[in-house]
């Protein structure tokens, strides 16, 4: 998913400036939406492992969302038919072809209490889908039915490009730092 209208400019672009919550994804300069997402309230967000595919693979994002003193295992997985694009610095996950392949990692979410600060975090650009899971860690069990974030914003919003978990965790130490 290489971008080929980016610069050979091998700087990292600057870090977009965080959002007013910084528990969640909405930028603070988007447009008030009704997306979506908003028909869930009316039914609890699901348990059970979620995929991520973005910046929630970050385990010590995770344990800030969550509260949690560690993050258990993160495995990695992948999902068919979906592909990904970007929403500002953030991947936005669609609906693909059958062969297209999105990689990522898969944590296991207990509670509903903690499915909330997940969809809170996401915002509500993002809605919860049903997915099936494909775990690439040779583990068993192989595969496993689950839950991810699916982009239902606007869809003249998003770019080409690929997400590099690595450059986006260390952005977030130095924003942290600060």
């Amino acid at each position: 998913m290489a971008d080929s209208t980016r610069s050979t400019d091998s700087r990292p672009p600057p870090p977009p400036p965080p959002p007013e919550n910084p528990r969640s994804k909405t930028s603070p300069t988007s447009p008030d939406l009704k997306p979506k997402a908003l028909l869930q309230q009316d039914h609890p967000p699901p348990t059970g492992p979620y995929f991520f595919y973005g910046s929630l693979q970050d385990q010590s994002l995770l344990i800030d969302l969550l509260g949690l003193k560690q993050a258990s295992h993160l495995r990695p997985a992948y999902i068919e038919g979906y592909k990904c694009k970007f929403w500002g610095p953030y991947p936005a996950l669609l609906s693909g072809d059958p062969g297209d392949t999105v990689t990522g990692a898969v944590y296991e979410i207990p509670t509903v209490e903690d499915a909330k600060k997940l969809a809170a975090y996401e915002g509500p650009n993002y809605t919860t889908i049903a997915c099936s899971i494909r775990y690439a860690d040779g583990q068993s069990p192989t595969q496993a039915e689950g839950y991810a974030f699916l982009f239902v914003g606007n869809m003249r919003d998003l770019s080409e490009g690929s997400f590099d978990l690595r450059i986006w965790s260390e952005r977030r130490a130095l924003r942290r730092k600060k």
